[in-house]
Order: C-alpha cells, then structure tokens, then sequence
C-alpha cells in the first residue's frame, strides 16, 4: 500500500489506488470553490426561490407580478430576489418605477433545465 503523497495529510483509511488519489487531488477545484458551489446550490434549494427562479425562465417579471403569481408576500420575493441578485443569478432594470427582474444568464436557464430533465428522466 502506498503512502499518502502529502506525508503531514492524515488519511482516515489506507490508499490503494495512489496513481488514482494523486489524480483526483489534482483535479479536484480548491476547497474554497467548493464552497461557493455549495452556496450556490443551497440557492437552489428553497422551493419558492426555485419556482421564482421558473417563473423568470418563462418571462422577465416585475416584483408584484411574481408574488401574486406565487402566491407570496412582497416580503418574501424581495428577500428572496435579493439573495439571487447577490448570486448573480438574477438581473434586474426600471422602467420608471418598476423594476423587472430576469435570470442573468444561459447559465442559469441551463441549471434549471438540466435539473428538470434529471427529475423527469425514466429510472
């Protein structure tokens, strides 16, 4: 069995593989991009953000239009539509004094789609 190649590291379990482990390890994006992928993941895990989030796939929308289409407070999409303008995931223009809000990029309409067709997908 082969030795950890970073001898001060502390395994929890033998290595087997060690040309595999050294691979991975270097491939493996630095812990702190890990954690922004969780947090942009996490984004994704409140039901009302995710189906706000639907609603801006269809069509851009003012805030007061997508509170009464959810069924929500306008409390509750503010603060929600802050969070993912924070992510960037969201965009936003005035027109006079309503602001509509949209999702940022092809990025975000790709998440959401490739979400979708993993839940539909026959097992």
């Amino acid at each position: 069995m082969a030795k950890p190649s970073n001898p001060s590291a502390q395994t929890l379990a033998e290595i087997i593989h060690q040309d595999v482990v050294t691979q991975v390890q270097q491939e493996l994006p630095a812990v702190d991009t890990s954690v922004k992928l969780a947090e942009l993941f996490k984004l994704f895990g409140d039901s009302t953000r995710l189906r706000l989030l639907q609603c801006l796939l269809v069509h851009e929308m003012c805030g007061l239009d997508l509170a009464a289409t959810l069924g929500v407070s306008k409390s509750c999409i503010s603060h929600h539509l802050r969070a993912l303008k924070i992510a960037n995931l969201v965009r936003f223009r005035r027109e006079g004094q309503i602001i509509f809000y949209d999702l940022a990029d092809d990025h975000v309409k790709q998440i959401l789609a490739m979400g979708l067709e993993h839940i539909i997908e026959p097992q």
